[in-house]
């Protein structure tokens, strides 16, 4: 190998890879939990250590060149092969303290890490946590995170899945509306109500229909693509939506509605990288996941 020849700092490199990943230098630093300026700089060393240019501003959007996109292609390369040595090296350290990262819906973040976490407090004080409160699909392979909760099982050959249960959803709606609506004692009752919802309307009452429940397009009033954001919007009496049962049970001005109807069934799923699996701090997470997810209402 001639070693001569590789001088460039990977620090510029990793600039470079997440500014055309993320779509922007802003995007790129809050990824790489550094600064916008940071970011800047070293992308244009690299522009200058290589002599081309790998971005180009159209109006307000910054758009990767044809040199940019060739050098991508050998870029992506490396960055999935750092990826895999810090795995490695993540894997061999037995240390109960250190960061640990997990990926879960927003709703199921807000509404059980909190208290799994004071939990896990108690007997490992030195980890930190990380949560990435979201609800699309991190890649674990790509360590956007450690550990997932996932209501899919993964399908990377390289992960470990766990099934912890099936877990159930129910009807809900806050009671300040329930006194002025009325208090559904049938599904068929439910023709005359605001509904609140996630995603395409038509998509919703699809999926309502196959589980029993009738609807049309016109009774979901609101959407939203954040679960908190639902569950607010039901507490102040906007309508009524679907919750897991069982979440937030000290929470008094929410009631279930028809509570012996079949209910919503969902899986529950946590997963994690196999190499990251022999690491005894993310093991200390796993397991405390397990164990308190196993413990939720279940069918």
């Amino acid at each position: 190998m001639n070693w001569q020849a590789i001088s460039f700092d990977w620090n510029q490199v990793r600039a470079f890879l997440a500014t055309a990943q993320e779509g922007s230098l802003s995007a790129a630093a809050r990824a790489l939990g550094s600064t916008q300026p940071t970011i800047g700089r070293q992308v244009a060393a690299l522009e200058a250590e290589l002599g081309v240019m790998l971005f180009e501003r159209v109006g307000k959007t910054l758009v990767i060149t044809n040199s940019g996109q060739d050098l991508l292609e050998h870029v992506q390369v490396m960055g999935d092969a750092a990826s895999r040595i810090s795995m490695v090296a993540t894997s061999q350290s037995q240390s109960v303290s250190g960061r640990v990262s997990v990926t879960a819906s927003d709703l199921f973040a807000a509404a059980y890490l909190p208290q799994i976490l004071k939990t896990l407090r108690r007997t490992a004080p030195g980890l930190e946590i990380d949560i990435i409160a979201s609800n699309h699909i991190e890649d674990l392979t790509r360590r956007d995170a450690d550990i997932a909760v996932r209501n899919v099982r993964p399908t990377q050959p390289d992960l470990i899945a766990r099934l912890i249960g099936h877990h159930k959803a129910g009807l809900f709606a806050a009671k300040s509306y329930l006194d002025e609506r009325g208090r559904p004692q049938a599904l068929g009752n439910l023709a005359g109500h605001d509904f609140i919802g996630v995603g395409d309307r038509e998509e919703l009452v699809t999926y309502l229909q196959m589980q029993g429940i009738h609807l049309t397009p016109s009774q979901i009033r609101y959407t939203a693509d954040n679960g908190v954001v639902m569950w607010e919007l039901m507490r102040a009496g906007l309508g009524i939506t679907t919750m897991p049962n069982g979440i937030w049970p000290s929470v008094t001005d929410v009631e279930h509605i028809l509570p012996d109807m079949e209910p919503l069934r969902f899986p529950m799923w946590l997963a994690t990288h196999r190499e990251l699996h022999t690491s005894r701090r993310i093991r200390i997470v796993y397991d405390a996941l397990a164990d308190a997810l196993g413990k939720l209402p279940q069918y």
